[in-house]
């Protein structure tokens, strides 16, 4: 029998829990709706996006009555699970928004500068101790045609305006001390690290400060028109409401029509065991900036405020019809894969534990980033799909819903990002062998020093993929 491996004996004790949602200091679940009420705004959704809709909304207009409905809890979805990378990109990244809307990517990369710094200046307004974090971002080279990628992507920040560092193997090594990585890309001024959980608790408790009502454990079971309104039932009791906001993201949406652009991915993670102050020293690491590979199948990866390290990325697991049960959430196959994938990264931290793995859908869309529609008479909006980079993009999602519902024409429902729907994605059993044909191409393009095959190219033809 072969012996044990590093990664088996880093994941022997690990808990199938969230670390950033197992904290003492969670809030007190609000009651279930279990009555029929009336309200100026109802938001479906205490995640990011539901969360920034009431904040903003209140902000904007203290008088009125905003309501939010939570089918479980508050940032028990994306928004409390995720890596708490927060970047001012709302394209999912550069190479993305420019092949989707070329022409407008000095606005968008402007708007998403200008919405981090609204979310930080909201962090420190409300008093949000959500550990947030100025560290910048590196991108690294770990196979040598990443280098190419890295440095047209370096000349493409500089053509925006930004401001950006292309690192060779001993800088970027100088940086954080790792063999395998080639060289980096640093971000130094557009990404911030934040504790997700926190921020979403304490944007719950800001919009309550403000006046906001929220419901958990309330599932909207029908969304329809009543009267000049738009009725939610839930199981307990109904809610009348003059406009609505969708933030339901990768979970089922209410509004049909809205269904067949979003597809819940699941992204796994694993956290360790807070490093000493020698294996700290064994890694450097001292900008504490964020850290993701820059293949197509990636990792990401970022110290935590106690000095855990967050590692995950790599597979993206579509399951069957959008199927998004308990067991999605546990993937033993891709929890040893990580966990391999993070010893041949840093060999020096050999022996350390993982305390934490957990998993969590992603809400996708064929262009990998956020979507809006409206529908019953446009008293509702909805805003999904920020394929995994919505920390910060759920803040200007939740706005150019606030916009739509509200009948706003304003710079960001004129962007030809929030005006045209991608593409949606096929019924099912076609959306699921598409899926896998793609994750398939996708891996033998990392294998072919990133050469896209004709299924990905076909894709790119018609502006449309699979990612996370």
């Amino acid at each position: 029998m072969a012996p044990p491996t590093p990664q088996h004996h880093a994941l022997a004790n690990t808990q199938h829990k969230v670390f950033w949602l197992d904290h003492p200091d969670a809030p007190a679940t609000t009651p279930p709706l279990a009555e029929t009420l009336c309200t100026d705004l109802l938001i479906i959704g205490a995640g990011f996006t539901g969360l920034w809709a009431a904040l903003q909304a209140a902000k904007a207009n203290p008088g009125r009555r905003i309501v939010i409905l939570e089918a479980k809890t508050a940032a028990i979805g994306a928004s409390g699970r995720n890596g708490g990378f927060c970047d001012a990109l709302i394209t999912h990244g550069l190479d993305n928004g420019f092949s989707h809307w070329p022409n407008e990517m000095p606005t968008l990369v402007r708007l998403g500068n200008e919405n981090l710094a609204g979310l930080c200046a909201d962090v420190a307004a409300h008093n949000i101790d959500c550990q947030l974090e100025a560290t910048g971002e590196m991108g690294v080279a770990v196979e040598p045609w990443q280098l190419e990628a890295l440095a047209e992507e370096a000349e493409a920040w500089t053509k925006l305006g930004a401001s950006v560092e292309l690192l060779d193997t001993h800088q970027v090594r100088q940086n954080v001390n790792s063999p395998t990585y080639l060289g980096g890309l640093m971000r130094r001024h557009d990404v911030v690290m934040v504790n997700p959980a926190q921020l979403a608790w304490g944007l719950r408790a800001a919009t309550q400060h403000l006046g906001v009502t929220i419901y958990e454990n309330s599932p909207v079971t029908q969304l329809s028109r009543s009267g000049t309104g738009v009725q939610a039932v839930t199981p307990q009791g109904k809610i009348t409401a003059d406009k609505v906001v969708v933030a339901t993201n990768a979970f089922p949406n209410p509004v049909r029509s809205a269904r067949r652009s979003i597809i819940p991915v699941y992204d796994h993670v694993l956290m360790t065991e807070p490093l000493s102050s020698a294996q700290m020293t064994s890694i450097g690491w001292e900008g504490r900036q964020g850290m993701a590979d820059a293949g197509n199948q990636f990792h990401y990866y970022r110290l935590t405020a106690d000095n855990r390290i967050l590692w995950g990325g790599w597979d993206a697991l579509y399951h069957f019809n959008n199927g998004m049960k308990p067991g999605a959430e546990h993937n033993p196959n891709t929890s040893n894969l990580l966990a391999q994938h993070f010893f041949t990264t840093f060999p020096q931290l050999e022996g350390l534990n993982f305390t934490h793995q957990w998993a969590g859908p992603i809400g996708t869309t064929t262009r990998f980033s956020c979507a809006w529609d409206t529908s019953h008479q446009g008293r509702v909006a909805w805003a999904a799909g920020y394929t995994g980079m919505g920390v910060g993009a759920s803040r200007f999602g939740a706005q150019v819903a606030l916009d739509l519902v509200d009948g706003q024409t304003t710079e960001r429902t004129e962007l030809k990002m929030v005006r045209k729907r991608p593409v949606p994605f096929p019924p099912e059993p076609v959306r699921w062998l598409g899926v896998q044909a793609t994750r398939a191409a996708l891996q033998r393009s990392d294998r072919r020093q990133g050469r896209r095959g004709p299924w990905l190219k076909t894709l790119d033809k018609f502006g449309i993929g699979f990612n996370s």
